[in-house]
Parts: C-alpha cells; sequence; structure tokens
C-alpha cells in the first residue's frame, strides 16, 4: 500500500484541481456533476469507446486521454495535469491489485478498497458494524438454496445457485468464492454519501450522511426466469447485471437504513480509518421486513445512474439537482476551498 505521505505531498502542489476516471460505470454522472460544479475534467479512454462518450455533450469530460488498455494508463501524465481519480466499479475492477500503490491522489480511503475487494474483510466488516447478514457456508454445510459469489466488482458475473455440496463441485470446484445463504426478499440498494464537513443529514461518530437515492438491479436471466418457465424452459438462473431501476422505500424503513448506513461508516473508521464521500450496502428485504445486508460497495455504484438530476431523496437536502457525480464534485471544492483536501484524499 502506498504511503499516504506520498498522496500529501502531490496534493500540496495541485492549484486547480480536475477530476478524472475511466470512460464506464458511472463517469457520465461524475462528468456531468463535476461540469455543473464548475471543475474540469480529464476521461480516460479506450480508443473504440471516444465516439460514444463525444456523443453526450453534457456527459462528455473536457479532455481525453487515450489508451490502448487500462494497464497503460499514464498516471505520470495525469497528476502533471492535476487530476483526482474517482474510483467506480469498472475503475476498481481494469485496475485490480494495482490500485493500492496507484501515484495518483483518489478521492476516499483507498484502504475501503481493499476491504470491499476481500469477502473475508467484509463479512468481518459486517459483523464488527452488527449489522444482520445472511449466513456463510462451507462446502460440507450447504443444506439449502445458496448464493455462489466470486471476488471483485463483476456486476453479479458468474454467480450463481447450488443446492448441495455435490453441486458445488460439479458447478464451482476449486474457484475461489464465498457461499451464502440465498434468502427471498426485494433487493434495495441505498446510496449513502460520507462527509466529515457537513451539518445535514444523518450524525455519525465522525460526520454526517446523505441518502442520495435507492435502487434495485435486473439481473439478466434472474428477473425474467418467469417468461421462460412459462414457455416451458429449464435454465439456470443468472444474476449478471444488466441495469438498475429506482426505488422508494417504504417511510418507516429509512430508520433502520440509515442506522445501517451510520454503523458502516462508524465502524470503517475503527478498522482502517475510515469511508469518504459515497458507497452502498447492498441488501434483502424479506417480507416480515427483515434487512439482511450482504455487501458494501466502497465507492460510487452504478445505481446512481438513475438519478443524474437528483432522487427523491437528495430533494430534501438540496434545492437544486443532485447527483451522486456532483455531490462528489461539491465535496471536493468545499475541501479544497477549505485546504482540507488531504483529509478525503488517497
Amino acid at each position: 500500500m502506498l504511503d499516504k505521505k506520498r498522496i500529501d505531498e502531490i496534493v500540496s502542489n495541485y492549484k486547480n484541481f480536475k477530476i478524472a476516471t475511466i470512460c464506464s460505470h458511472s463517469s457520465l454522472q461524475i462528468f456531468k456533476g463535476a461540469r455543473e460544479e464548475g471543475i474540469k475534467t480529464i476521461g480516460i479512454v479506450q480508443k473504440d469507446k471516444r465516439k460514444l462518450y463525444e456523443s453526450f455533450p453534457l456527459g462528455r469530460p473536457d479532455e481525453f486521454v487515450e489508451v490502448d488498455s487500462y494497464d497503460d494508463i499514464p498516471f505520470d501524465d495525469l497528476v502533471a495535469k492535476q487530476a483526482i481519480i474517482i474510483p467506480h466499479g469498472s475503475f476498481v475492477e481494469y485496475v485490480g491489485q494495482k490500485f493500492d500503490d496507484l501515484k495518483i491522489p483518489i478521492y476516499g480511503n483507498r484502504q475501503s478498497i481493499i476491504w470491499e475487494r476481500s469477502r473475508d474483510k467484509m463479512y468481518k466488516w459486517l459483523t464488527k458494524a452488527g449489522i444482520k447478514t445472511p449466513r456463510t457456508y462451507e462446502p460440507d454445510e450447504i443444506d439449502g438454496p445458496a448464493m455462489v459469489k466470486f471476488p471483485g466488482a463483476k456486476g453479479g458475473r458468474g454467480y450463481m445457485i447450488v443446492g448441495s455440496e455435490a453441486e458445488f463441485k460439479k458447478k464451482v470446484g476449486n474457484k475461489d468464492c464465498v457461499i451464502q445463504e440465498f434468502i427471498v426478499g426485494v433487493r434495495a440498494y441505498p446510496h449513502f454519501f460520507f462527509t466529515p464537513f457537513g451539518k445535514q443529514g444523518y450524525q455519525t461518530g465522525h460526520g454526517r450522511i446523505e441518502m442520495l437515492g435507492v435502487d434495485r438491479r435486473v439481473e439478466s436471466s434472474a428477473d425474467e426466469i418467469a417468461r421462460a418457465i412459462s414457455l416451458g424452459m429449464d435454465i439456470d438462473l443468472a444474476f449478471t447485471v444488466i441495469g438498475n431501476e429506482p426505488l422508494v422505500l417504504r417511510e418507516s424503513l429509512l430508520s433502520e437504513y440509515m442506522e445501517i448506513g451510520r454503523k458502516i461508516s462508524d465502524t470503517s473508521f475503527d478498522l482502517y480509518g475510515g469511508l469518504f464521500g459515497p458507497y452502498c450496502v447492498e441488501t434483502i428485504i424479506t417480507e416480515d421486513l427483515q434487512i439482511y445486508a450482504f455487501e458494501v460497495s466502497a465507492r460510487i455504484v452504478a445505481g446512481t445512474n438513475v438519478f443524474p438530476e437528483g432522487s427523491p431523496y437528495s430533494v430534501y437536502y438540496y434545492k437544486e439537482p443532485m447527483s451522486a457525480g456532483r455531490r462528489i464534485a461539491r465535496e471536493l471544492k468545499l475541501a479544497a476551498k477549505n485546504k482540507k483536501l488531504t483529509q478525503v484524499l488517497y
């Protein structure tokens, strides 16, 4: 892990920072939000994707950095341009473990991505936070439908359901994975934002959190299987995320969800020095209104894309449209104005 002092030294030379990220995942709203806050942007793009991003006048970056491969991102050049990286799911997946040692300022605490990346660390985080989670199994403990998940931000790709140890061995073998109890319920993905600076939002031990939206994911055959069954087809469930839909929670659930967000935030400070900015706690709500959390995404999630002009929750904080992308830009602008950028960059 790169020493934070090195990042602080780089940031000390920044006079007029720019926001940069890979053109993928949630980059359109990140670029749009930065533009709305008057911050210049840099899009890291593969040549064949540049045409797409140039076609959105309000969602395109101010300048492009073309690469043949995401292994070739010129981070030294980006530092020279005074760039701050906004990590999103695609960025984290494409860069891989090299993320830990990137010699460029990253919004948030890069240690949070290490805790997201490791299933063991994530469950330690959730457990220490005192949040209800699905059971996890060893292969020989599988006694009913269980979800098999693989490491990384893969958008559900490759996840599967197994019902026995024999089925697990046949379908999975020795691959690195986690086996999790399959809980029937409604999936809800709240989008939180932690700030150490703000005076509005839900109070935590180290600042405030805002809920900027909630979504549910549309997952390939898992969400369309009724059509297949009606045609007499016999297919396996698949959970690759195709898109996202907005969701508004019944108001009586909000208190419990804000407490979940607070617990995740406070525990992050105990474990690794704090989670800054956007994050998502991935949950299931059962028919008796029990909430189970099964993952934490420690950065902006693609579900925020359904709210580029704000959400049914952001309107209770802001009089103007406030997407997660714009909220990131505003936070960085505020931090720079108060000479506190190093507090929220690593």
